[in-house]
């Protein structure tokens, strides 16, 4: 696990306890409160937020502490008030293009609250999750988010008894009972992207997926057969990892079975890149003899400066909403929310497809 602290800075909070510091020029908050002329308690209540300060009152103090530098003693605030002003995030991972930008959301967001992020990566190991998951439940932490079900639904019993609130996002997954979920209509994504393919002709069409996505392919078999088009489940070829060399190996195992393909759609952003790759190296160009539909983000870098038709989802929005309903739940003696809430992707038209040649 690694805790993620942005230093100096706004948002940070205070204990009128005890807010010495070390250092060569240490700054305390009665400093503070001379330079701004108030009263301590008033710092106080400025950097906790747990009380009411006029305006101008707030606006003095927060000059005074970024014009001494104050910095906050954060463990004596924490003895004092039993709250670490910490987030505990899971990903999967942090090299996925998605999950890096998830991490980057919550790590600002939570700043702009006066949180920190505590990061934990479970490498898509169902082991490695558990144990973290067990562990995190004896650490000092506020609030939990769990982003990504790959390897953790069978582990969520280990949070039963947490004294924090846990919200899940990113789930694609069956909804587990008992939690709150900020997600996305993954289903929805691929029948945007079905739609997308059929409406410019293509009737050869295949799919890349990684196993996790079942979703997504339904939602483009539904498509499909809205449009009077079955997908057969020969056209669908299932990437081990969702990663470039397992892409490359499925497109072209894909292209070989059926050279007639005119349409691709990948399930991941990687696969999807690692379509144009494969289609390359058979000697066929992207779109004119292939079109490719991505998934996630865009991938950049293998279509000359061109972009990708992409699901695009709104992963940004997705993480501010569920940092709002776990710090919600952690001043709230009601519990969070525990209705689902879903947001809808959208389809970014690129240069990946075009009408069938």
């Amino acid at each position: 696990m690694l805790r993620l602290d942005r230093g100096r800075g706004r948002g940070y909070v205070a204990a009128p306890v005890d807010d010495q510091q070390d250092g060569d020029a240490m700054v305390t908050m009665r400093d503070v409160a001379e330079r701004a002329g108030v009263t301590k308690q008033t710092v106080s209540n400025v950097v906790t937020g747990r009380v009411a300060v006029r305006p101008s009152t707030e606006a003095r103090v927060r000059a005074a502490i970024a014009e001494l530098g104050y910095v906050p003693n954060l463990v004596a605030r924490s003895l004092a008030t039993g709250s670490t002003r910490t987030m505990g995030l899971f990903v999967p991972t942090v090299s996925a293009p998605f999950y890096a930008g998830m991490v980057e959301e919550a790590e600002e967001t939570l700043e702009e609250r006066g949180y920190h992020l505590l990061l934990c990566t479970t490498r898509r190991d169902g082991e490695r999750a558990r144990r973290h998951l067990a562990g995190l439940t004896s650490r000092s932490v506020d609030a939990l988010l769990i982003a990504g079900d790959q390897g953790l639904t069978d582990h969520l019993p280990l949070l039963a008894d947490a004294r924090f609130p846990v919200v899940l996002c990113a789930w694609e997954a069956a909804l587990p009972d008992g939690f709150p979920v900020v997600t996305i209509d993954y289903e929805h994504g691929g029948l945007l992207a079905g739609r997308h393919l059929r409406q410019l002709g293509h009737e050869r069409v295949a799919v890349v997926a990684s196993p996790a996505h079942p979703v997504r392919v339904e939602g483009f078999r539904r498509a499909l057969r809205e449009n009077g088009l079955v997908l057969p489940d020969g056209a669908v070829h299932l990437a081990a990892e969702p990663t470039f060399k397992e892409g490359v190996a499925t497109t072209l195992e894909a292209l070989r079975a059926n050279p007639g393909t005119t349409a691709l759609f990948a399930t991941h952003d990687v696969l999807a890149a690692a379509a144009v790759e494969a289609a390359r190296s058979l000697g066929r160009s992207v779109p004119g003899d292939l079109s490719v539909v991505a998934y996630d983000d865009t991938p950049e870098g293998l279509l000359s400066g061109s972009t990708f038709t992409s699901v695009v989802l709104p992963m940004r929005e997705m993480v501010r909403q569920a940092v709002d309903l776990a710090l919600g739940a952690v001043d709230s003696a009601a519990g969070p929310d525990l209705r689902p809430r879903t947001l809808l992707p959208e389809l970014v038209v690129g240069d990946s497809t075009a009408r069938p040649g």
